[in-house]
């Protein structure tokens, strides 16, 4: 394996950094301020306009839609050569949706493009490509354990021509956000099926679709993260045509692992960059304060600290990169036990770099004064997103112990 960039990549880093030196932190501030004064006027799921201005320059310079490996849809860029790239939209909350190559958009994309008909990809994936619309995932439930998608209750009856959803879910990503123009919903088709991971399916359900009710928008630590944000969605009675189904019933796992395996890892690229970032912030915070009459920096603690964040985050990257190389080489579902790994691997490491850099922050790492309490709360909840760190390690020791089994 050779995670050596190509000059292609180093050239994308190049003009990526540029762009977000130019263009991303210096309006940061401009965004929040945005998005609260939309809140004094009861609007905060409003989109900014500052986002909107954004995207045309990202696509006037061609930093738009890299995400896409081996699609006639993306730049054409391999798993491996999109990771630092990924990793550099991932040190800025708003830079992801800049590039449109933000959650869940990308795994919906990808969906689309592997899944998706004809009619769907022109109905859907073009104007989610075009970034005039987004999109939001319908899979967890609020009444049962969904890290078990066994679990799952959602009902998808079919009538005639037609099929009937009912369902509550939560955490539908996007669901607020008024742009959100289709959801891919999951639910069971064959409740009695023998075999309990061919009871689900995907099909594609509009938000303006009769008796689709957007309940409430979700929190995460107080964040409602508008203009996107969480949903809880109720879907009653729900009648969609029968060839919005995907790939066919039952076939929901399917899909879900298809669409999962890149989720999983734009998530961890995008950490690294958050984690790196939050670093970058330790250290010039730990230079410029003095306590005990000496700079932070010079306190051995802080020194373990600094040292122990480098060598967690690198070891993050190598095992990202290298799940990357693998997805491109082998396959995502050849890929599954490196995909696992730094599902677990990165978020843990993300939320206990940028809880070091809340420390050396003292009261204002707590604050909004500066970017890390958003990023924590960020990072806490992608433990649980697309799979919780205990699923993924059940998953990881089958995997090992499997070798030994073989062997008898």
């Amino acid at each position: 394996m050779d995670f050596a960039h190509s000059e292609k990549v180093r050239a994308l880093q190049q003009r990526l950094n540029a762009f977000m030196d130019r263009h991303i932190y210096p309006n940061e501030a401009a965004f929040d301020a945005e998005v609260e004064e939309n809140r004094k006027k009861g609007n905060v799921w409003q989109p900014t306009k500052i986002i909107d201005e954004l995207k045309e320059k990202a696509r006037a310079e061609g930093l738009w839609n890299l995400f896409l490996p081996e699609s006639k849809f993306g730049a054409g860029l391999t798993n491996l050569e999109y990771a630092p790239l990924c990793e550099i939209m991932g040190r800025s909350p708003i830079a992801p949706e800049v590039f449109n190559c933000s959650a869940p958009d990308t795994g919906n994309m990808e969906v689309l493009v592997r899944y998706g008909a004809p009619e769907h990809q022109q109905q859907w994936l073009l104007p989610l490509l075009d970034g005039t619309i987004r999109s939001g995932f319908a899979m967890t439930e609020p009444a049962v354990a969904s890290s078990d998608a066994t679990n799952i209750e959602a009902s998808i009856r079919r009538e005639g021509n037609e099929y009937v959803i009912n369902a509550r879910k939560w955490w539908t990503s996007g669901a607020p956000d008024p742009r959100c123009k289709i959801l891919i919903f999951m639910g069971k088709t064959s409740p009695d099926n023998v075999n309990r991971h061919q009871r689900q399916s995907m099909i594609l359900v509009p938000m303006d679709t009769p008796g689709v009710t957007m309940v409430r928008a979700l929190t995460v630590f107080g964040y409602d993260h508008a203009p996107h944000g969480h949903g809880e969605v109720d879907f009653k009675d729900v009648r969609v045509p029968v060839s919005n189904i995907l790939l066919g019933e039952g076939r929901g796992f399917e899909i879900a692992q298809g669409r999962l395996g890149p989720g999983r890892i734009h998530h961890c690229m995008r950490l690294i960059g958050l984690a790196e970032r939050s670093l970058e912030l330790m250290c010039k915070r730990a230079l410029k304060r003095v306590a005990f009459h000496r700079p932070v920096a010079d306190q051995g603690v802080t020194r373990e600290r600094i040292a122990n964040a480098r060598m967690l985050i690198d070891q993050a990257r190598f095992l990202t990169l290298n799940a990357a190389w693998m997805m491109d080489v082998a396959g995502n579902k050849v890929a599954k036990k490196e995909i696992a790994m730094i599902k677990v691997v990165a978020p843990n490491m993300a939320c206990q770099v940028i809880d070091w850099a809340i420390q050396v922050h003292g009261g204002g790492g707590v604050s909004d004064d500066f970017p890390l309490a958003h990023a924590y709360a960020h990072a806490r909840t992608l433990r649980f997103a697309d799979g919780p760190d205990e699923v993924h390690r059940n998953q990881i020791a089958k995997y090992e112990l499997g070798r030994y089994l073989e062997e008898k």
